[in-house]
């Protein structure tokens, strides 16, 4: 295994990074298959496209990226395989969502729809807890931390422990030798 490849699962055995993948991860998951999937009253992957399109004017590759990052970003942080890369993938996704989408709406969620959408609080949520696992790694209980762990295990040196000397062949234990 490559430094590079250490330096990207390295984690450590902490519980928090669980606390957060788990739940950063079903909440992007949960978006992302409203998008894909079409579940819980999403739009599917046409609906996606077209609205994408025509609301905001991005281009089917960019939906391509946001729905790979909600999706598939959700399932990775879910189970802890590829952890920063994940979380790398949805802070991105939540800055554009920001830029393009809610800034413009305030801070503040529109829970009373009066603001003619949502502000940018839940997103710089999102962010955060990406932030801490691009830091942190995925902790406990994650496939980062078992990659990690088999690597630890292959690049230990094998410790063998030696016989203990033998005696000379004729020569009982303790040294006795038998009349010729």
């Amino acid at each position: 295994m490559s430094d590079a490849w250490r330096r990207f699962v390295a984690t450590g055995d902490s519980v928090a990074p669980l606390v957060l993948r788990l739940a950063l991860g079903v909440v992007m998951f949960a978006h992302g298959a409203q998008k894909v999937l079409g579940w819980w009253g999403g739009a599917g992957v046409a609906g996606t496209f077209e609205a994408f399109q025509q609301a905001w004017g991005i281009p089917p590759f960019l939906t391509v990226l946001t729905m790979a990052a909600e999706f598939g970003g959700g399932l990775l942080l879910i189970v802890g395989a590829f952890t920063r890369l994940a979380a790398l993938a949805i802070g991105i996704n939540m800055v554009v969502a920001v830029l393009v989408n809610h800034v413009q709406h305030g801070f503040f969620m529109d829970w009373y729809g009066v603001a003619g959408g949502h502000g940018f609080e839940y997103h710089l949520l999102a962010v955060g807890m990406a932030l801490a696992l691009l830091i942190q790694g995925g902790g406990r209980a994650s496939v980062d931390r078992a990659l990690e762990e088999r690597e630890a295990t292959r690049a230990r040196p094998r410790v063998v422990a030696a016989a203990p000397p033998r005696e000379p062949v004729g020569t009982a234990p303790g040294g006795y030798q038998a009349p010729r």
